[in-house]
């Protein structure tokens, strides 16, 4: 059986957590910055943890 690939897109956006949860990057980063308020850049700056509904989906796309 051949071994499973890891879909490129989704290993550079989704990190794991030691007890198999994903870790993402905030939307609405990219640009117009300087609108946005030095607590809202700040605040998208975290990281946050993948809701539980997405969880299956990119599991089936990091398989290792």
């Amino acid at each position: 059986m051949p071994k499973l690939k890891t879909r490129r897109a989704a290993s550079k956006r989704y990190k794991i957590t030691g007890t198999g949860k994903f870790l993402r990057r905030h939307a609405y980063k990219g640009h117009l910055l300087m609108k946005k308020s030095k607590k809202q850049k700040r605040k998208l700056s975290q990281f946050i943890l993948v809701s539980k509904g997405e969880r299956k989906a990119i599991k089936l796309m990091l398989p290792y």
